[in-house]
């Protein structure tokens, strides 16, 4: 039987915080979140600080919906990162996510992210450090670029992610310098599962559109993908998906003039969602918050909407909570 396609929500740091994870996975399509990162330098975090970045470890490391969540650590140190770990699953995480695939610069000046990418070494030192720290039933899975400057390197590190006894491993199909200048370059998803064969490769970047997830698979063979940028772009994308792989449909419904239609056909339904972002951003943690996270949202989805772009620029510039609420709902 063929195993079945299984879809991730990225984690984007200053996005896919709690309130976003847990309205996307309402909506159903999502098998798997993961926290944006957790940074670890040279001590234990106190629990609050997990709880702020994974409030669903109140709630048996699941969304209100039930997908399971998994706390993503991010640094440079392997003993660190591996008591991290362990504070995480005692206190009910269901995996833990590495980040090595960071490119921000602030991130990489202070020995996290994508500069490990430089020494394999220190990849499998921090892998197999947590890796051993944690029981053997909760997943450990790492996430990488293809390298800082050089994608062959790619292949030298997933091997060394799966020797280290990683669970999974998601790969962004660019380096650190690409950043996220398309395209993402999936071709090297092959190559890494010809080197590692014993564990399950996730093919990230670049899916937009339910063609570019048919592309992406077929140009990966793979059968699980995490999706982030695409679903800021159109909140409807994993189950999108999910009816394409549920219904068999032709790679060609999925013409640029149908998509046109249903993009217009959707945005009185995504005024939706946006609208309760707010209410639920604005609950978590206030109106200015809400604000600030809503009009990024916006942002994006204006990449693919003429409706979406026309609200943004009417209302990007606007900053009172309560005026932003009263014009989201003309």
């Amino acid at each position: 039987m063929k195993n079945p396609t299984l879809l991730y929500l990225a984690p984007m740091e200053g996005v896919t915080d709690f309130v976003l994870r847990d309205l996307l996975t309402s909506q159903g399509g999502i098998d798997f979140c993961t926290t944006e990162f957790l940074r670890v330098t040279d001590r234990l975090h106190p629990n609050a600080v997990f709880l702020r970045y994974c409030p669903e470890l109140l709630t048996g490391s699941r969304t209100r919906s039930g997908t399971p969540v998994f706390v993503q650590l991010l640094g440079g140190q392997a003993e660190p990162l591996a008591i991290n770990a362990i504070r995480a699953v005692q206190m009910g995480a269901l995996g833990i996510d590495l980040n090595f695939g960071c490119p921000a610069k602030t991130v990489n000046r202070h020995d996290g992210g994508a500069t490990l990418l430089k020494s394999c070494d220190r990849i499998h030192t921090i892998v197999k450090t947590v890796r051993q720290a944690v029981s053997n039933h909760i997943p450990v899975s790492a996430k990488i670029r293809l390298g800082f400057d050089d994608p062959s390197v790619c292949l030298e590190n997933a091997k060394a992610i799966e020797e280290a006894g990683a669970n999974h491993l998601t790969v962004h199909c660019r380096t650190k310098l690409d950043g996220y200048k398309p395209p993402a370059h999936w071709q090297w998803i092959p190559k890494i599962k010809e080197h590692v064969k014993s564990i399950p490769v996730i093919a990230n970047g670049d899916i937009f559109s339910v063609t570019d997830f048919i592309r992406c698979r077929q140009e990966t063979d793979c059968n699980r993908f995490m999706i982030g940028r695409g679903v800021m772009s159109d909140p409807f994308l994993f189950n999108k998906i999910r009816s394409h792989l549920a219904e068999e449909r032709k790679a060609d419904k999925w013409s640029s003039e149908s998509l046109a239609v249903e993009i217009q056909n959707e945005w009185h339904v995504s005024t939706e969602v946006i609208q309760t972002f707010f209410d639920r951003s604005a609950d978590y943690i206030n109106g200015y918050f809400a604000t600030a996270r809503t009009k990024q949202w916006l942002k994006g989805l204006s990449l693919r909407s003429k409706d979406a772009k026309a609200l943004f620029e009417e209302i990007k510039v606007i900053r009172n909570p309560t005026e932003f609420r009263v014009r989201l709902r003309v």
